[in-house]
């Protein structure tokens, strides 16, 4: 695999949301690149609370595009990932996340107690607001934004896919029993077949504020009369 030279402002401007792939088999060094980048996402208090399925193999991913009501990338991309929200990882054992880091440097002991305490407070005032699965399906976007740069700097294409059975994908990857987890995107990993251009994007004033939305923008002034 030739080491990349993509900047991240490079793979931001490039990226494409591709439907189309070759059947080309992803390298297992590139796929465990791109999942070990995945995994670097920041999530709420370091919780870390989500996971990703690589599905590789033909039985799953016709299952995917089942699920996906026929749409064409889990048919021909060579991986689909998974993300899956994990509301009530909270409730587990942290001592290992606690432990590595001391180990490097980054917390203290007493900012570890202090850290794990308080973490659990704002988890237990999230689940009495009903916001721990919000939360979760946060922590699983933010790593599956860093798939789709990380892909494009590695040569790969990928498309955030929506419009698919949670049921259904909870059944391919075998988590239809699993209450407790959710499923927050899908995201199809290969070689492209198809060039798609940028359709662009609006002007940044337009969508862009300081201090207050709608604030500072086109048109701004005129609202504020």
């Amino acid at each position: 695999m030739t080491s990349p030279t993509m900047s991240v402002a490079e793979a931001i401007r490039t990226r494409r949301t591709v439907r189309h792939y070759r059947p080309d088999p992803i390298p297992e060094a590139a796929l465990d690149a791109l999942l070990d980048l995945a995994v670097e996402a920041p999530t709420s208090w370091n919780l870390q609370d989500r996971s990703i399925v690589a599905v590789s193999g033909g039985e799953g991913r016709a299952g995917l595009a089942r699920a996906t009501g026929g749409q064409p990338q889990p048919q021909e991309a060579p991986v689909v990932l998974v993300f899956v929200a994990e509301p009530q990882s909270w409730r587990e054992d942290h001592g290992d996340v606690y432990e590595q880091a001391r180990r490097s440097g980054a917390w203290s002991e007493e900012f570890a107690a202090m850290f794990s305490a308080a973490a659990r407070v704002f988890q237990e005032d999230l689940d009495r607001r009903g916001l721990l699965r919000e939360y979760a399906v946060k922590d699983a976007m933010i790593a599956a934004s860093f798939v789709m740069l990380a892909a494009t700097e590695l040569g790969l294409a990928t498309s955030p896919m929506n419009g698919w059975d949670e049921a259904k994908v909870k059944k391919v990857i075998g988590i239809d029993d699993r209450d407790d987890l959710a499923i927050a995107l899908l995201v199809s990993v290969g070689y492209p077949a198809e060039e798609r251009r940028h359709p662009g994007r609006r002007a940044r004033e337009r969508t862009v504020f300081r201090e207050a939305y709608g604030a500072d923008g086109a048109g701004s002034a005129e609202r504020r009369k």
